[in-house]
C-alpha cells in the first residue's frame, strides 16, 4: 500500500477553495449563475449613469443645431449650473421642502401618530392606519387629483368648508401647499417604522420608569428616545432623500407661480425636457446624485458615532 503525504500547503488551498465555493458550483457554474443579473445591472442602472456623465460634458440639446452636431464642452455645463441664480433658488427651496415636510414633517407626525396609537387595538386602531396608509399607497396622480378637488378656486372642497369662495391657495400659498401635501402623503412610513420601533421597547423599562414617577414625556425622552435611536436616524435618512427626489409637488404646481415651488428635481425637468438642453439637465442630475451621496454619508457618520 502507497501512501502518499499531501503537503500542508497544498491542504490549506484546497480548505480555502471549499470556504470559498460554499454553494459547491464552481467558478464556471458560478458565473452563469450570477451572469444575468450583472448584464442587467449594467444595462439599465450603469450605463445610464455612465450615458449620464457624458451628456453633463457636451452640449447637447434636443432641437437645433446642437441636437445634429454635438460637441464635448467639459465642465461648462457645471459652471453654468453653479452660476446661475435659478440654480442655487431651487436648491434653497429643495432645502426649505425637505427640512419642513419631510424631516420635521413626516418624522415628527409619524412618531406622534405610532405613540398614540400604541395603547390602541382592535378595529379602531386598524381603521386609523387603514387612512394613513391610504394616502401613501394611492398613485401619485390622484394625490394631485383630490388636492386640486380640494384647493380649487372655483368650488373647491376647502372654500366651501371655510367660506371662503375665490380663495386660490395654489396661487397665494404654493410652497405651505406643496410641504402639508407631502406630509399627507409620506407620513404613513414613518408611522410603520416607529410603530415596530416603539414594540421593540422593553416595557420593563417603561415599567420602572413608571414606578420612578416619570411622566410620559420623561418616559420618552429617558427611555423611548435611547431605545430607538438607530430607527430614528434610519427613518430620517430615508425620508430625506425620498424628499429630496420627489417630483410630485409638480402635478400640483408645475414649479410655479414664477418658480416659488421649482425645487430641484422640478428645475432638473424643466431645464432638460421643455427647456430642451439634455447636457445642462444631465450635469445638474449629477450635482444632485453628489448632494444626495453626501446627505447619506452624512447620516451614515452620525450612525457611526452613535454606536
Amino acid at each position: 500500500m502507497t501512501i502518499t503525504n499531501t503537503p500542508p500547503s497544498e491542504t490549506r488551498k484546497r480548505h480555502r477553495r471549499r470556504a470559498d465555493d460554499v454553494a459547491g458550483l464552481g467558478a464556471g457554474r458560478a458565473s452563469a449563475f450570477v451572469g444575468p443579473a450583472l448584464l442587467i445591472i449594467a444595462l439599465f442602472l450603469l450605463f445610464p449613469a455612465i450615458w449620464t456623465i457624458y451628456l453633463g460634458l457636451t452640449n447637447y440639446r434636443l432641437t437645433g443645431l446642437a441636437a445634429a452636431n454635438t460637441r464635448f464642452i467639459g465642465f461648462e455645463n457645471y459652471q453654468s449650473a453653479f452660476s446661475d441664480a435659478s440654480f442655487w433658488n431651487s436648491l434653497r427651496l429643495t432645502v426649505i421642502f425637505v427640512a419642513l415636510s419631510g424631516v420635521l414633517g413626516q418624522t415628527l407626525l409619524g412618531f406622534t401618530l405610532a405613540w398614540s396609537l400604541r395603547r390602541v387595538a382592535g378595529w379602531a386602531r386598524s381603521v386609523l392606519e387603514g387612512l394613513v396608509l391610504a394616502a401613501w399607497v394611492i398613485p401619485g396622480s390622484v394625490h394631485a387629483f383630490l388636492w386640486i378637488a380640494l384647493l380649487d378656486r372655483r368650488g373647491g372642497t376647502l372654500n366651501s368648508i371655510l367660506g371662503t369662495t375665490g380663495e386660490a391657495w395654489l396661487i397665494n400659498y404654493p410652497m405651505t401647499v406643496i410641504v402639508l401635501f407631502n406630509i399627507w402623503v409620506g407620513t404613513a412610513f414613518s408611522m410603520q417604522l416607529f410603530s415596530s420601533a416603539l414594540s421593540a421597547v422593553p416595557p420593563s423599562q417603561l415599567e420602572s420608569a413608571r414606578m420612578a414617577g416619570a411622566a410620559g414625556w420623561q418616559q420618552l425622552r429617558d427611555v423611548v428616545i435611547p431605545n430607538i435611536r438607530g430607527h430614528i436616524l434610519t427613518n430620517t435618512l430615508m425620508i430625506t432623500l425620498w424628499t429630496f427626489n420627489t417630483f410630485t409637488p409638480y402635478l400640483l404646481t408645475a414649479g410655479g407661480p414664477n418658480g416659488r415651488t421649482e425645487i430641484l428635481s422640478v428645475y432638473i425637468y424643466q431645464t432638460a425636457i421643455p427647456g430642451g438642453q439634455l447636457g445642462l439637465g444631465a450635469a445638474l442630475s449629477m450635482i444632485m446624485l453628489i448632494i444626495n451621496l453626501i446627505i447619506a454619508l452624512m447620516y451614515m457618520r452620525v450612525g457611526r458615532r452613535r454606536t
